[in-house]
Parts: structure tokens; sequence; C-alpha cells
């Protein structure tokens, strides 16, 4: 290395000069601090301050991060993140970006003592250059978070509401049942199906809107404590409107509508495409032609620090906002304003009419994100739309729901034997042989018709779409590419297929472009998703790991296209990456977890991606090359043979498991119809509960059994190291379904203690996602938004990475935000929405930290760029 260095025990800074016959002026105290820091984390023995981190010392961004830990040890030194690591990738240029020319280790950045939020009058505190405001009332302490007493009172009242409308609906399905069954041949069978998927569907449709205009009334800016009786309305209310089947008709006229009928105000010719359906929807305003794109997170709500804060959110007329995006309570876009894709508004945000922010919080920019012309859609046509939706659900869908399972058993001997088995069947083998049988054939049977399906209807729909033409919303052509959306993703094929080497033929014959490939065997994870197959291309040598969108379908509120996405040769794509059509991105590039992919501007190749809005940062590192193992491709070629071998079996566990868990449910179901000449719907309504239970507690046992062979821990190596190939199979074979279905309740922290994760008392969890459960450790009383992630674990091309994460106690993560792997969070903590808090960062107690990459929102930033 050349330069001037810093030692152990630093020489005079004249001296210092002289040697490296660089400039005269003296080397800093600052940069001497940051030598010795930084010689303390790489290892290396003296350390230039001249040297690039990556390319000279070797370093990558776990070590970076562990370095700028060690920094704000240190208060009399200025604080430095990672964004202003990649930026400034020397201990020169790094001390010039953060410090004044005069600085010195005494001459410390001042902390803000910003208070501002949503409710302060006082105004905004600044993000970066742009007029943003933190993320909530700093200043003012929060009301006192409820004991034990309200939080097992909560859960009791929420179990007796669970039991009674899932026990409800078990009776009215076992009355519709009989009801259709007492038909006289087809015809009467067929229009008693009709009418009982009817009355089904009104009642399914109304009765949330009805509850919550009940309970609730208006929705208004509120706080309301967990656990309390007004968290236990507000999570009923929440509960319903999500589940309601209006939901399934996203980006229709119906399911505005939807909407509307909840109180929201919202305009003419709005399109809404996100199935995140807003919760205090009274106090959500869209104006005239407005779109939002898929995945977008505005739900009027959040919680933060063991409260409920309800808020507006107010788009004006002909606003866009893009895809994978989050709206913070508080946040407003203005007329034709425009929020690009995987960007996020934090609270008390407001982008001004005719301008275009991105980013994550968003900063103005010149980029235009609409990227579809307008097209004729009246009135007339939207309604149109909507009216044979409804009887397209009402005369052929519903019937086929209601009427199809009572066919099917009526008419295949097994089944009719299986599920009616008479008063002495249960005490024969025979009745359980038949079960098993009746039970294989309708799993590997659907299994294997879904698969025929998905890689034949797809690309015969898909020859009626013209890439790149623009056609009105709601005819035939839009009618097409829903179909082809719906049934080209299934997550249930994704999740058995990836990680393996057969993901790619599996992709490929669902219309994936990825010839000539170059087999891996974890070119794909378990999450891929699409919205047209055939348009979706791949190039060689690309990784993929979970998350990623492939977004070839662009929208105005009246019209919309499909255009293939090209992403390079040689690629790393990291998790939740939401890839737009116009993506400009080339060969041999690194795009890192959640980052937003430029869409204008230069083609980006040879270079990494981090952040939103993102920024170039080293494609690779030698750390992560010693990793892959010394032989490169030589590696791979002898190692993957026994990789498929081991993911084969890990495929067919997979199977086992779901099919044992089925065969069980469906002999807990003829059990249940035994009993029902004696005990009638009853017997049914039991049977639902026992089939509950019991998948709860299967999917708590398979994770125990499969942790108990091979218990996830810390993990550096190789993509063909037989300990990845068992973390793979730990991903894939237990599931963590059935947790989703107790997010905001006290029960959701009881079943992830139950599958291994150290968790504290009083946890809120409106749905987290933990893919490594026993490697995450969370204090008491924290709040975890909905869609956040601790995830212990990167992938990068070849090498694997996981380490533990800890959260201390009384910690809130945003909506959308990511917590990566070896991350340790004091006590207090506050992680804005849509933020990914990067591997190895340590945050101080009591701090708000926000952004991707994430840093502390209480510090002014010195440099505009940043």
């Amino acid at each position: 290395m050349t330069g001037k260095q810093v030692s152990e025990v630093p020489p005079p800074a004249e001296a210092l000069s002289a040697e490296a016959g660089g400039p005269t002026s003296p080397i800093t105290n600052v940069e001497e601090a940051f030598a010795r820091l930084l010689a303390d984390v790489t290892h290396v023995h003296p350390v230039s301050v001249d040297a690039d981190f990556f390319a000279d010392l070797g370093a990558d961004s776990l070590v970076m991060a562990h370095f700028c830990a060690l920094v704000r040890k240190h208060p009399e030194l200025p604080s430095v993140s990672m964004k202003d690591v990649y930026r400034n990738p020397t201990i020169s240029g790094l001390v010039t970006a953060v410090a004044p020319a005069e600085a010195t280790p005494s001459d410390a950045l001042p902390v803000a003592s910003g208070t501002a939020g949503i409710a302060d009058a006082a105004g905004t505190v600044g993000i970066r250059d742009a007029p943003a405001a933190t993320i909530g009332p700093i200043g003012a302490p929060p009301p006192t978070v409820r004991g034990t007493p309200h939080f097992h009172l909560c859960g009791a009242l929420q179990l007796m509401v669970f039991l009674a409308y899932s026990g409800f609906l078990a009776y009215a399905a076992v009355w519709g049942y009989v009801w259709i069954a007492a038909g006289d041949g087809v015809v009467s069978e067929y229009t008693r199906a009709v009418v009982a998927g009817g009355v089904a569907f009104l009642f399914l449709c109304t009765f949330p809107v009805l509850v919550k205009w009940t309970l609730v009334g208006r929705w208004k800016p509120v706080r309301l404590r967990v656990w309390s009786l007004a968290y236990f309305r507000f999570w009923i209310v929440r509960t319903l409107v999500r589940a309601n089947p209006l939901v399934l008709f996203v980006g229709s006229p119906l399911y505005v509508l939807y909407l509307r009928a909840l109180g929201a105000r919202i305009g003419r010719g709005v399109t809404v495409f996100s199935r995140i359906a807003p919760v205090c929807t009274d106090l959500l305003t869209i104006g005239d032609g407005s779109v939002i794109r898929k995945d977008v997170h505005f739900s009027c709500y959040r919680a933060r620090d063991g409260l409920i804060e309800t808020g507006p959110v107010t788009l004006g007329k002909d606003a866009v906002v893009g895809e994978a995006s989050v709206l913070d309570i508080g946040t407003s876009l203005g007329d034709r304003a425009q929020l690009g894709h995987a960007s996020s508004l934090h609270a008390g945000q407001a982008v001004p009419s005719d301008e275009r922010w991105h980013g994550s919080p968003a900063v103005p920019t010149d980029t235009d994100f609409r990227a579809v012309a307008p097209a004729r859609c009246g009135t007339l046509r939207r309604a149109l739309h909507g009216l044979l939706q409804i009887l397209t659900a009402l005369l052929v869908y519903l019937p086929a729901i209601a009427g199809g399972a009572w066919l099917i058993v009526d008419n295949v001997p097994q089944l009719a034997s299986a599920l009616r088995p008479g008063p002495t069947a249960l005490a024969t083998w025979q009745f359980y042989v038949e079960a098993l049988v009746a039970s294989a054939l309708l799993f590997f049977g659907g299994l294997a018709l879904a698969l025929l399906m998905v890689a034949t209807v797809p690309r015969l729909l898909g020859r009626a779409l013209t890439p790149d033409r623009v056609y009105p919303l709601y005819g035939i052509h839009y009618g097409v590419y829903r179909a082809i959306t719906l049934l080209s993703n299934r997550r249930a094929l994704t999740r058995l297929f990836g990680d393996s080497s057969a993901i790619v033929h599996y992709l490929g014959r669902i219309g994936y472009d990825l010839s000539p490939f170059e087999q891996t065997g974890s070119n794909f994870g378990t999450e891929v998703r699409h919205e047209t197959p055939h348009l979706a291309t791949v190039g060689r040598g690309t990784m993929v790991a979970d998350g990623l969108s492939i977004n070839n379908a662009d929208f105005s509120n009246t019209s919309f296209r499909v255009s293939r996405v090209s992403i390079g040769a040689h690629n790393f794509l990291g998790n939740r990456i939401s890839y737009p059509s116009r993506g400009r991105t080339g060969d041999n590039c690194l795009l890192a977890t959640k980052v937003m992919v430029p869409v204008d501007g230069e083609l980006r190749e040879g270079v990494g991606l981090l952040g939103s809005p993102s920024f170039e940062i080293p494609r690779s590192v030698r750390r992560d090359g010693d990793l892959a193992g010394p032989d490169g491709p030589e590696t791979a070629r002898r190692l993957l043979p026994a990789k498929n071998r081991h993911n084969v079996a890990t495929m067919g566990q997979y199977l086992a498991v779901r099919w044992f868990q089925f065969f069980a449910v469906s002999l807990i179901f003829a059990v249940g119809a035994e009993a029902y000449d004696e005990l009638g719907g009853a017997a049914v309504v039991l049977a639902n509960y026992a089939a509950i239970l019991f998948s709860v507690a299967y999917v708590v046992l398979t994770e125990r059994v499969v942790t108990a062979l091979n218990r996830p821990g810390p993990l550096f190596c190789s993509i063909y190291d037989r300990r990845f190939w068992q973390r793979e199979r730990y991903w894939k074979v237990p599931s963590e379904a059935y947790v989703r279905l107790f997010n905001g309740t006290p029960f959701k922290p009881l079943l992830w203690r139950m599958l291994g994760v150290r968790i504290g008392r009083r946890v809120f969890d409106d749905g987290c996602f933990l893919p490594e459960r026993p490697m995450v450790t969370i204090g008491d009383e924290c709040t975890l938004n909905a869609a956040c992630a601790i995830q212990c674990h990167s992938q990068e091309d070849g090498a694997f990475k996981s380490d533990r994460s800890v959260i201390g106690a009384r910690c809130t993560v945003g909506t959308n935000a990511l917590v990566h792997y070896g991350v340790t969070v004091a006590d207090g903590v506050e992680l804005a929405p849509d933020s990914f808090l990067m591997k190895g960062e340590s945050v101080p107690q009591g701090e708000v930290w926000g952004g991707n990459p994430a840093r502390n929102l209480n510090l002014p930033d010195t440099d505009p760029r940043r």
C-alpha cells in the first residue's frame, strides 16, 4: 500500500506526509483516530489513510459496520454511516466528508435535539436535504404500557372472537353443503350452489363493513395502547377488513368501492393495485385519477412503542405511488406528484404538487415514474368490468367452491368412504388405508394438475398480449393479463423447487428466458414473483436470493402495458428487490438487499448498487471470494451433484411433511363427519377447532425436529458446503404460515418462543418475519410492525454468511423494515418504516434510525449528497 500511514504508535504527522511522498499538509487527529480504529477491525497494521477500504484492505460491509460502531463509541469523533463509507472509501476522503476541514476529535458534530413529529405544531425536522419530519413525537413520552393482566385479557377476548367467528363459518359451510347435496339432479345442485355461494359471498363482503361502522364509526387520529379494550376493537376491524374477499379484486373498481364503503374519500378514476388493504380508511384521501401500484403499504396506522397511532394519508389528483413503497401516517402527495418504487415517506413528509420524489426516506428527483401513456377508460367501462367480475364469481367460482367438494366426494368412492366413514369404520384398518389413498390422490394429484396448468395456460394466454403496446384497463387484454399473473405465481411450487437445481427448469417451463443458464444449484430462492413470466429474461450465471418481484407491467389509472424485463448475466440479487421494467442494470452487478433499482441514467455494469436511492459500491471483495472456495467454478462442478442429491431429499421431506398434515386434517374431519348424525353441525365445528390446533402443534413439532437435527447458528461458508445445504432444508421444510394467523395477538410471541425465538414479555408483533428463529433475540415490550423482518443471513454470489441478531427491550421496528444479521440494537431504539439496518450494525440506546441503509436520523448531514 502507498500513501500516508498510521501505525500502532503513530509518528509525527509531518514525518508521515514525507514518507508518503504526498501533500505536505499534516495528517489530522481525526484521521489518526479513524486509522487506529480501522486497524483494530481489519487487523492490518499499519493502515494507510489513502488506502481503499475494500480494494486495498480487503474489508467488506460487515467489517466496515463494526468500524462505524467503534467510531460511535467515541462521542468526540464525528459519526460515520455505511453510506459515508461507501461514498468515501478512504480515511482521508471519509474525514473530509464527515468533519469540517479544521476538525479535531474534540470538534464532534452536534446532535440534533429534534422533537418534531406528526403532532408537533412547530414544524418538521429536516432529513437530508428534503423537508421531512422525524418519525414520531420523540420528545413526548408515551403513556405507560399496560401490564400483564391486560395482555392476558386481550388474548382471551381475541381467542373467544376467533373461535366464535371460525365456528360460525364452519357451521354455515356444513349447512350449505347439506342443502346443496339435497338437490335433485345436476341443474338443481348447481342452482343451489349458486344461491349458497352468493349468500356466503354477500355476508363475507358486508359483515366487515358493518362491524367497522358499529365498533369504530369514523376513524380519527388517535393513540391506542396495545392490549387495551380500544385495541381489541381495532384488532377485530383490522382482521375482518383484510380478510374480506373483496381484497381479492385488487386492481378492480370493486376494490375501490369497498374502500369507499369503509369510509375512504376516493375520487373518480382511481386505481389501486396493492393487496395490503388500508385499515383506518376514514383517514385515507385519494384524488381523482391517482394510481397506487402493488405491494404499497398505506394502512393509515402504525405501531410504535406499545401504541397504535392512526393518522391521515393524503394523495392529490393524478398522483403516482410506485411498487413496494411505504406511506407512513401523516404523509401526503400533492396533485400530479410522484413517489418512486421501493421508496417511503416518513411521518410528516409531504411531496409538493408536480414534484417527483424517491428513496427511503424520499428526496426530490428528476426521474419520471409515469411509464405508460393514458388510454380511454370511462365510468361505463369500469362499471361493466365490475359487473362481469361479480357475475363470474357468482356463476362460476363460488358454485365450484360450494358444490365442487360435494360432487367430488359423491363420485369418487375412496373419498366418499374416507370422508363419510360410517359408525364402525374408524375401528378398522381398511378405513385408514382408504383415507391414506384418498389424501395422496388429492394432494399429489392436485400438485400434478397445478404443474400442468402453470406450464401451459399462461403461455397460451400470453400470445394475446403484445409487448410494449398500451391497452386500456378493464378490457379483454386486462383480463388476460390478470389471469396470467394469478395462474403463474404459485408460491407452493416456487417453495418446492427453489434453492435447488430444479428451479431453473420450473421457471423455464412457465415462460422465463434463462437460456443458456449456468447451473449453480442456488440460481433462485424460494420466493420469486412476476407479472408475465414469458417476458422475463435472466442472464447466464445470475443468482437471485428470496423476495424478487419482476414488475414487467406498467400502469396508469386508465391503461397498462407489458414489457420485457432483462436482468443481465453474472449478477447477484439480494432479498426483497422490486425490479421494474425500465431497470438500468446490465451484466456483472451486485444488487443489494432492498435496493432501489435505477430506471434512468447510464447502464450500470460491473458495480454494486446499495440503498434507496441507490449508489455504487464495490461489486465484490476479497473476503467473499475466499468463502466461495479457491477453485471457483471447478468446486461448483465437483460438488453440484452432491448438492442436488441433498436438495432432492429436502424436497421429498417438504412434500412428505405437507402431505402428512393434509392426511391428518382430513382424518380429523372424517371423524367429525362420522359424528355428524349424533352431534349435527357441532361435530364439524369441533373438527375445525381440532384441525387448527393440530396444525399449529404440527408446525411447532416439525420445527423442533428439524432444529434438533441441525440447529441454525453462525455460519460463514461456501454455498457448496454441506452446512449451507442443511440451512436450505431448514428454510424449506418447516412452515411459518400458521404463525401469521396470530398477528397482533399475545399468541404470536408465544408461538415464536415455541419455535425457538428468544423473545421477551408483552411483545407486540403485527406481522414480523423471522427466517432463522433460533438465531433471534427480542427484548421485553418490543413493537414489531407489519411486514418487517429480522433476517440472520445473507448470500452474495457463492458465499453464505449468517450470524445472530439481538433486539433490545422496548424497541420499535417499522413497517417493511429489515434488520440484517450480526446486528445489535440497544434498548429503546426506534427503526423507521422501510429501513434497512445493515449487517454488523450496533445501534446505541434510545436512538432513532431510518433510511436505506439506516443511519441515525437525529444527526444532521454535513454532505448534501448523503
